[in-house]
């Protein structure tokens, strides 16, 4: 299982519109074929600093989801959102397979 997590600090006059289109794309990765988890979380410290945990089964699963619609147009929404770039790490997952 690859296992991304991905930071994104949002502008904070566009947190709500953020949000929207980060649920819209959660809605649709979740009905990916390989995808085990894919979770939208917002700081409670921060309310402009997210991150999104996204598990797939393979590494190939992870590198479709990429190039999936609504992927494709979650990053051209949110793009203007950021107030820096995003930052994703990729693992490899040791438990749960």
């Amino acid at each position: 299982m690859i296992v991304t997590t991905v930071v994104v600090l949002v502008k904070q006059e566009n947190i709500s519109e953020f949000i929207t289109a980060s649920i819209k794309n959660h809605e649709a990765s979740i009905k990916e074929p390989g995808n085990r988890r894919f979770d939208v979380l917002q700081s409670t410290e921060d309310p402009a600093k997210f991150l999104l945990y996204e598990a797939y089964e393979s590494k190939e699963a992870a590198v479709a989801h990429k190039s999936t619609p609504h992927y494709l147009e979650w990053k051209k929404t949110v793009e203007p959102f950021m107030a820096a770039p995003r930052q994703g790490i990729s693992y490899n997952a040791i438990r749960p397979l």
